[in-house]
């Protein structure tokens, strides 16, 4: 294969290896059969799905992303919303969510499986917020460039389920909760805005698990890399900051690169003109990091979303290399309208939805 396919080939091994069907399904033997699946997030069909083959036939409700929750059995009930701006959809799924967990009897056990993008899918509004406020509150977030931390600590204002307020209205015996993260450090109160977090105060019993992760992704895009014979350079949860800044970070890492190969992760921020164009945060990044790279010889980088979408776009990101930056793209990376450039050149990484949400992942590769 040349040396474009080995890249994506390995981006690939890492978005497969916290494949949210696959990765719920290895810690299942260690859970009671629940009496109530609940799964809320861009990887809540695959999770759901591992949880209905291990436990059979279970009342179960489905809140995910347009086009997210195919192939599920008839018996799941589904809720598809819109991501990464709620609409009213978010907020049938959000009281679903509560009505189902606040119907539960003293003596049942839910299982619970969380992923990101649920700060988005599901939303049920503390008193005096509107569904307005609501969307204007995560365009403002998301035109802002802070960091998922920061927004979704905003998020958890407005919201009568973040924060441990979806399990406050638990009143039965046991709450598993799984969960893939999307967030640094792994933080329950972060991931969906901690829509899966256990309440200040309980009396059930509670167990949580993290089943997937970025160091996970990293960790077999990197096997696979040494697999392949290729020397791993780096391993390195980096990408936490203004998608410019870490460009600029990496830029003379990758020009000054010996064969090889750089595997990163994180989730960059992104500050937009009132107007932006077409892409999200992982095409603004591979378009910057083209920039850095222009000109160097031999040199390839995947820069994608693990879930397979990149803002409000069917793509997962781009693959670049020394010959990509060239007229207009610069002018596409100031308008934010780094997809409609990186289309043009025939750049875009797409992938279909992955069935996961580990953040982003880069693979740099010189054979």
């Amino acid at each position: 294969m040349d040396q474009k396919q080995q890249a994506i080939r390995i981006w690939q091994a890492g978005v497969d290896a916290v494949d949210g069907k696959r990765a719920t399904k290895a810690v299942l033997d260690g859970v009671p059969t629940p009496d109530q699946i609940l799964a809320v997030g861009k990887a809540a069909a695959a999770m759901a799905s591992a949880a209905l083959e291990h436990f059979g036939p279970r009342p179960t409700l489905v809140v995910t992303k347009d086009d997210h929750g195919r192939g599920l059995p008839e018996h799941v009930q589904l809720i598809e919303a819109s991501h990464p701006v709620p609409d009213a959809r978010s907020l049938n799924g959000g009281r679903a969510l509560r009505e189902v967990i606040e119907a539960m009897a003293p003596d049942s056990h839910v299982l619970l499986l969380v992923s990101g993008g649920a700060s988005s899918l599901a939303e049920e509004l503390l008193s005096g917020n509107t569904l307005a406020d609501l969307e204007q509150l995560n365009n403002r977030l998301l035109a802002e460039g802070l960091d998922i931390t920061a927004m979704n600590a905003e998020r958890r204002k407005l919201s009568r389920i973040k924060g441990g307020g979806l399990l406050s209205h638990f009143k039965g015996a046991k709450a598993t909760v799984l969960a893939i993260s999307d967030v640094p450090g792994d933080d329950l109160n972060v991931i969906g805005s901690g829509i899966g977090a256990l309440p200040d105060t309980y009396k059930f019993d509670a167990s949580i698990q993290i089943v997937a992760s970025n160091a996970h992704a990293r960790s077999a895009a990197a096997e696979l890399a040494r697999r392949d014979g290729l020397q791993v350079l780096a391993d390195e949860e980096c990408l936490h900051d203004d998608f410019l800044q870490i460009a600029s970070n990496l830029g003379p890492r990758l020009r000054g690169m010996p064969p090889g190969v750089m595997v990163f992760g994180g989730e960059p921020t992104v500050v937009l003109p009132e107007k932006p164009g077409l892409g999200g945060r992982n095409q603004a990044l591979a378009l910057a990091i083209a920039r850095e790279i222009a000109g160097t010889p031999g040199l390839t980088v995947v820069v994608g979303g693990t879930d397979g979408t990149d803002g409000p776009t069917n793509a997962a990101g781009a693959v670049i290399d020394g010959k990509t930056w060239g007229d207009g793209a610069e002018t596409a990376l100031q308008r934010a309208d780094s997809g409609s450039f990186l289309n043009k050149a025939g750049a875009l990484l797409v992938t279909g939805p992955t069935g996961t949400n580990v953040m982003d992942l880069v693979v740099a590769i010189r054979r």
